[in-house]
């Protein structure tokens, strides 16, 4: 006995609706790498509100005071940082936290690192206070503060943000 019109439709439209529901399963990633290269990306860009959405509360809490300094970065130095690319090298993985290493493109040679959490089975950026320098081992690793010194044109910051650091120039010497 032949399908009627309406049963093969209703089918079609069940399969296309599957189709699309497995698409957008497989396009969903959480990894800690997918979720670092995420929130590295709204970090650079200033884009405080996003980066909050993949964040611990203490992170939450100092991407807060990160936005309120915002306002004192120029123009010309948001589009500049509005450039910056991420590239996610690898993680490290232990139970709940990983460790995701990653470069940027305007400091391609410097590796550097960002600690993710995993909270509820969703993996978030634990970033503190230490992470914005360095720690205590190397002051002059971390993002650049909204309030520290501009380059010589005065349209970029005198050194990119950086959310930690594993130095490999001293390797290559």
């Amino acid at each position: 006995m032949p399908l009627k019109s309406g049963t093969m439709k209703k089918i079609m439209l069940s399969l296309s609706g599957l189709l699309l529901a497995s698409l957008l399963l497989l396009s969903c990633k959480t990894g800690p790498k997918d979720v670092a290269k995420s929130w590295l990306t709204d970090f650079y860009h200033m884009d405080y509100d996003a980066a909050k959405k993949l964040s611990t509360e203490d992170t939450r809490n100092l991407l807060a005071q990160f936005e309120q300094l915002s306002n004192m970065i120029s123009d010309s130095s948001k589009k500049e940082l509005a450039k910056i690319t991420v590239n996610i090298k690898g993680a490290k993985i232990q139970d709940t936290t990983a460790t995701v290493t990653y470069t940027t493109s305007d400091v391609p040679d410097k590796d550097q690192n960002i600690t993710m959490v995993k909270h509820n089975d969703k993996w978030l950026v634990q970033f503190t206070k230490d992470d914005t320098h360095g720690g205590a081992d190397d002051p002059n690793n971390g993002p650049v503060a909204p309030d520290q010194p501009m380059s010589a044109d005065s349209s970029a910051p005198a050194s990119a943000p950086a959310v930690g650091s594993t130095d490999t120039s001293a390797a290559k010497q």
